[in-house]
């Protein structure tokens, strides 16, 4: 009895192992299952919003001026295989260069973030100073031994900048200021104004007399003007009428692909057309960024 008690013991904890094995196993194989899953959505969301930037550069230059799509930020929506795509393309000659503009335009860059004027100024000269190729510092400016004053390991470069998250590195900028005016400023545009046919919410702010409801109704009126149609004419608060004429080459074109089960992909990239002949593309990618992958 003894015997047949033990070996009934020893099957039970056999079962029992068996039991916690084989759960182990179906627990390993469902959570592989998941991560192939998410694999192949994030994948697939991916390529859809590959697909959305390069239609983008196709329909900017479309032929066809009625159908041909503006790049002042106007949402543009189709379906591509199983994914829904939006795509919001931005000239970048509606931003603010920071390699080329004034310094009045760099203080109402500021101010309109809500920097007042005082601070506003010495932003503006410490920018300009770093972007400069002398070591001579403007009124209210910062040279390399203001940088050397306040502890930092680094002075400005005296050359132009080759990125816009460079200019967090200006004496006085911080990240939460840095955010607000980011949507705003480029090193692409190469003009000393912003064009207004293209700017955003954050560049209309910078012209004179502007109200944010005033630059939203603009933004709205602007956006309601088809190609190739006449609309209304619109103007800024000192009477400048915005024109859509003289946009430039280089766009930043935001893609977000979602899939029907909630997977999504964004991506967001700054693109110049006519790219080089030897790559066979019709445009170069000067920034690419991958904004978020999640369901």
């Amino acid at each position: 009895m003894r015997q047949r008690g033990a070996a009934l013991i020893l099957v039970m904890w056999v079962i029992a192992f068996m039991g916690v094995l084989l759960g182990s196993f179906s627990l390993i194989a469902r959570t592989e299952n998941l991560q192939s899953r998410h694999l192949f959505d994030a994948t697939t969301a991916r390529y859809a919003a590959e697909a959305g930037i390069e239609r983008a550069v196709f329909e900017v230059q479309n032929r066809d001026p009625l159908k041909r799509w503006v790049g002042d930020g106007r949402p543009y929506e189709f379906d591509f295989d199983t994914a829904h795509i939006s795509v919001e393309l931005t000239d970048e000659s509606g931003k603010i260069d920071i390699n080329t503009s004034d310094d009045q335009l760099l203080q109402a860059l500021f101010v309109s973030v809500g920097v007042d004027p005082a601070t506003a100024e010495q932003l503006s000269d410490a920018l300009q100073d770093f972007r400069d190729p002398d070591d001579i510092p403007r009124p209210h400016g910062a040279e390399a031994d203001a940088y050397k004053m306040a502890g930092l390991a680094y002075g400005p470069r005296n050359q132009p900048f080759t990125s816009v998250a460079e200019v967090q590195q200006v004496l006085g900028m911080d990240y939460q200021l840095y955010t607000k005016i980011e949507p705003a400023i480029t090193i692409y545009a190469a003009t000393p104004k912003p064009n207004p046919a293209f700017a955003p919410l954050e560049v209309l702010m910078t012209f004179p007399g502007m109200t944010q409801d005033l630059a939203q109704q603009i933004i709205a009126a602007r956006q309601q003007i088809q190609p190739g149609q006449p609309g209304q004419t619109l103007t800024l608060p000192d009477g400048t009428p915005v024109m859509a004429n003289g946009g430039g080459t280089t766009y930043t074109i935001k893609s977000r692909a979602t899939l029907a089960n909630g997977a999504t992909t964004v991506l967001d990239a700054s693109i110049r057309l006519g790219g080089a002949a030897a790559a066979g593309r019709p445009y170069s990618v000067l920034r690419w960024r991958d904004d978020e992958a999640s369901r």
